[in-house]
């Protein structure tokens, strides 16, 4: 399978699929049913090791692909990627 070419729509879809994960993860830990807490945390990482992979693939896209600041995801305008922040903002 060839990867997709790096373009501002990739990147918007990673930053849109980064968003989900956000709220997948947060639904997980606040409402989600599970018999135990070490479970509910079993389910947690797999979502953010998922999701730690979609930012990095973002980081690597953002130094060759310019896009708006206002696509970022929320956690991403707000934690310390000093990558993703300091290129989106200067597209």
């Amino acid at each position: 399978m060839q990867a997709r070419p790096p373009s501002k729509y990739h990147l918007k879809d990673l930053y849109q699929e980064i968003a989900f994960y956000d709220r997948k993860i947060a639904y997980c830990r606040n409402f989600e049913k599970f018999d135990s807490e070490e479970e509910r945390s079993l389910a947690v990482g797999k979502l953010a090791r998922k999701r730690t992979t979609l930012v990095e693939s973002a980081a690597e896209m953002t130094s060759g692909v310019q896009c708006d600041p206002g696509q970022l995801p929320a956690s991403l305008k707000s934690a310390d990627s000093p990558a993703i922040n300091k290129n989106a903002s200067s597209a």
